[in-house]
C-alpha cells in the first residue's frame, strides 16, 4: 500500500516514521506534500520518503491519503484534489475534523475516516482513536491492521473524539513533564542526567505495559507498591497533599474548555 500524507508536521512524521519502524511499508511507498518545500524535502529524501509539489501529485501516488494539515486548512487543501481522492481511502488525522465535516468536503461516496493519533507512533507505542463512523469498506477496514502496527487502535464515538484527543495527544506533554520532574528529583540525589532520564522513562514504558496486560485498576497497582508505613506511601501522601491527581484532572478540563 502506498501512503500519501496532505502535509508533513510532526504528526505526519511520527505516523510515517512508525510505518516504516514497523516494517509494514518501506520507505519508497510513503510521500507527502508540504507548503514549505524545502522543508520538505529535508524531512523526507533522508529517510528515503517521496516529496511531491502539490497534493494532486500524492494523490496521484498514493492508496492512502492521509490529511494531516491544521484543521482551518483541511477544506481548501482537499477542495482541488476531490474527485481525484473519490477512489482512495482518506484518513484525517486533523483535530475536531469528523465524518460529517469529510462528507461536506470530499466528493460524494468517497471513503473516508477521521483518526486521532498521538506522537508515539513514531516508535509503534502510540494510540490510534478512530471515529466509529466511517465509511470505508469491509476490505478497506484493513486499515486497522495497518494502524495496529504503530499503536493501540481504539474505536470512538463521535462525541468522545475531543476527550480522547485531550487525553491521547496532549497527554504525552504531561507525562514528558513528569519525566523531567523525576529526572531532577534523582540529579538531586546524585544520579547522573541521563541514567535519570533513562530510568524514569523506562518505568513510564514499564508501568503503562504492566496495566495493559494485566487490565488492574490503577489504584490496585498503586496499592501493591505501598507497604504499611513504607517509603512509596509516604512519597503518594505528599502527591495527594499538593493535588496531584486534581491538577491533572484540572488540566484536561482547561483542554476541553479552551475556546
Amino acid at each position: 500500500m502506498k501512503i500519501g500524507f496532505l502535509g508533513f508536521g510532526n504528526m505526519a512524521q511520527a505516523m510515517a516514521g512508525g510505518f516504516v519502524r514497523s516494517g509494514a511499508v518501506q520507505p519508497g511507498d510513503i510521500g507527502a506534500c508540504a507548503r514549505d518545500r524545502a522543508k520538505l524535502r529535508r524531512n523526507t529524501e533522508p529517510q528515503g520518503f517521496r516529496a511531491f509539489d502539490d497534493a494532486a501529485a500524492v494523490a496521484e501516488f498514493a492508496d492512502l491519503v492521509v490529511v494531516a494539515v491544521k484543521p482551518y486548512q483541511v477544506e481548501a487543501v482537499l477542495a482541488p484534489v476531490r474527485e481525484l481522492l473519490a477512489k482512495k481511502i482518506v484518513v484525517s488525522v486533523a483535530a475536531g475534523v469528523t465524518f460529517d465535516d469529510c462528507e461536506r468536503m470530499l466528493a460524494p461516496g468517497t471513503h473516508h475516516l477521521s483518526i486521532v493519533p498521538n506522537t508515539p507512533v513514531s516508535v509503534c507505542e502510540g494510540i490510534v482513536v478512530c471515529e466509529r463512523r466511517h465509511s470505508l469498506s469491509d476490505g478497506e477496514w484493513q486499515v486497522e491492521a495497518l494502524f495496529s502496527k504503530i499503536g493501540l487502535v481504539l474505536p470512538m464515538d463521535t462525541a468522545l473524539l475531543g476527550i480522547s484527543s485531550a487525553v491521547c495527544g496532549c497527554g504525552p506533554a504531561f507525562v514528558a513533564m513528569f519525566i523531567e520532574a523525576l529526572g531532577d528529583a534523582a540529579v538531586k540525589h546524585g544520579v547522573a542526567r541521563a541514567d535519570a532520564y533513562r530510568m524514569a522513562s523506562q518505568m513510564i514504558v514499564g508501568t503503562g505495559k504492566l496495566q495493559l496486560a494485566s487490565g488492574q485498576h490503577p489504584g490496585a497497582m498503586k496499592d501493591a507498591v505501598c507497604s504499611p508505613g513504607g517509603t512509596t506511601i509516604a512519597g503518594v501522601a505528599e502527591l495527594e497533599r499538593k493535588g496531584f491527581r486534581g491538577a491533572v484532572i484540572d488540566a484536561i478540563d482547561a483542554i476541553q474548555n479552551k475556546k
